[in-house]
């Protein structure tokens, strides 16, 4: 797996914004975006320490565009089970605060079972490629 998809996918896998990895590596959005999306990598190593360490992936795995991403640990997954929990006390004060409109309501809702669905489906072809490599 190259650079930039590991960056896209470990920073998507612990739920942070591009915004978000940018505050907690200082490193630019701009930059990030980059790395992603061009899988140009750091010149400073710093820069992919930072990284690495906001991703939670060794560095070593980070720079190897042969390694692919190690699964969470049992923290990592307790980590965002409390991030969801904050998004839905955040979505809750929003729906009830009565600061939206019906139609932004309804867009909401309709994002969310996209994105659910989608993970489900990345879950399910995870699970089914886990049991063809157990035969």
């Amino acid at each position: 797996m190259k650079f930039g998809e590991k960056v896209l996918m470990g920073r998507k896998r612990i739920g942070l914004s591009r915004e978000a990895l940018a505050d907690a590596t200082g490193i630019s959005v701009r930059a990030i975006a980059y790395y992603e999306l061009e899988g140009k990598k750091p010149k400073q190593r710093s820069s992919m320490e930072a990284l690495a360490k906001a991703l939670k992936i060794p560095v070593a795995q980070l720079m190897d565009d042969d390694a692919e991403l190690e699964p969470l640990s049992g923290d990592d997954c307790e980590q965002g089970r409390r991030e969801a929990q904050r998004i839905v006390r955040q979505i809750k004060a929003l729906y009830t605060g009565g600061s939206l409109r019906q139609d932004d309501i309804d867009a909401m809702m309709l994002a969310i079972q996209d994105a659910y669905w989608i993970a489900k489906k990345k879950l399910a072809a995870s699970g089914a490629e886990d049991e063809a490599n157990d035969r």
